[in-house]
């Protein structure tokens, strides 16, 4: 799978080790940013992730910072995108089965890199289960398109199928 990462400086390390867990389990990853734990802004490094996903240039995408807030928050603002920031596998579960999550965001404060391996894992395993879901996830389509009902569903990330 290609999955794009990125971070601030407050999720630099938690980014490295995430990306080359990924790397080694034969994943093709795209680092979105930063390059150092230089102090820095994370809205234009979640917002490329999110944007390669978007575009269909990566399947899915893990955002960091010290919180895992605002890159989710950055994340969610990019048409197509539901981005979630778990804390343990039973959110990143629950996020993929019920809104077909695309971005995962993760807290460098809160999770070490062991701490983060099952939550990527159950990201990228965990099939979204459409159905009564599908339905709910075409209403949150709508509200990001204007909510007047006309808002169309992007192409290239379809809510119904899995991104995987």
């Amino acid at each position: 799978m290609r999955i794009a990462v990125a971070s601030d400086h407050a999720g630099f390390e938690l980014k490295e080790h995430v990306k080359d867990a990924l790397q080694g389990q034969g994943h093709e990853v795209v680092d979105a940013g930063t390059t150092s734990a230089e102090s820095t802004d994370y809205p234009q490094y979640a917002a490329t992730a999110a944007r390669m996903v978007a575009g269909g240039d990566a399947e899915r995408a893990v955002v960091v910072c010290g919180s895992g807030n605002g890159v989710t928050i950055t994340a969610n603002k990019i048409q197509g995108i539901r981005a979630v920031n778990a804390h343990d596998a039973d959110e990143a579960v629950m996020a993929r089965k019920h809104n077909g999550i695309n971005v995962l965001g993760l807290s460098q404060a809160r999770l070490s890199g062991a701490d983060a391996e099952p939550i990527v894992a159950a990201f990228l395993t965990t099939d979204f289960e459409g159905g009564r879901h599908e339905r709910r996830v075409l209403e949150i389509a709508d509200v990001e398109g204007g909510g007047d009902g006309t808002a169309p569903v992007s192409a290239d990330i379809p809510p119904g199928q899995p991104t995987h």
